[in-house]
């Protein structure tokens, strides 16, 4: 192959679901967000969207203020710095370990699911549009 037809490099990258669990005991669930994280490139983002309408039909008194809350901490513990609270000091790598560890609240993460990227900020997007909106 020349250069001129030369795909971009791909890197693997892993991702989760973000799931939200109005009702532990009644295990319905939706698709609020995905976490993204790619080793090669030290990357690691969280998109989300709460979907209101979902949400109040899964569970007319739940907290929507509450559950949004805990999806933008999800996008704070991802951006580092201040916003990671606990987490500003610890690499990519271990926040999206610890994003993804199995918890029992309304804001769940889903199975690691992996593949291959140019741009894992354009996937990251992708994502959240082919599985959350």
């Amino acid at each position: 192959m020349t250069e001129a037809n030369e795909a971009p490099a791909r890197d693997v990258f892993e991702y989760a679901l973000l799931r939200v669990v109005p009702r532990v005991e009644r295990g319905e669930q939706f698709n609020a967000g995905v976490v993204l994280y790619c080793r090669a490139k030290s990357f690691v983002a969280a998109r989300t969207h709460l979907d209101e309408a979902k949400l109040r039909a899964l569970d007319p008194a739940a907290d929507a203020a509450g559950v949004r809350a805990a999806l933008r901490a999800v996008e704070g513990v991802c951006a580092g710095g201040d916003a990671a609270g606990q987490a500003a000091g610890d690499d990519a790598g271990r926040r999206f370990r610890w994003l993804i560890a199995p918890r029992s609240t309304v804001v769940q993460p889903g199975p690691v699911h992996t593949g291959l990227t140019a741009d894992p900020a354009a996937e990251v997007e992708r994502l959240v549009e082919l599985l959350v909106r």
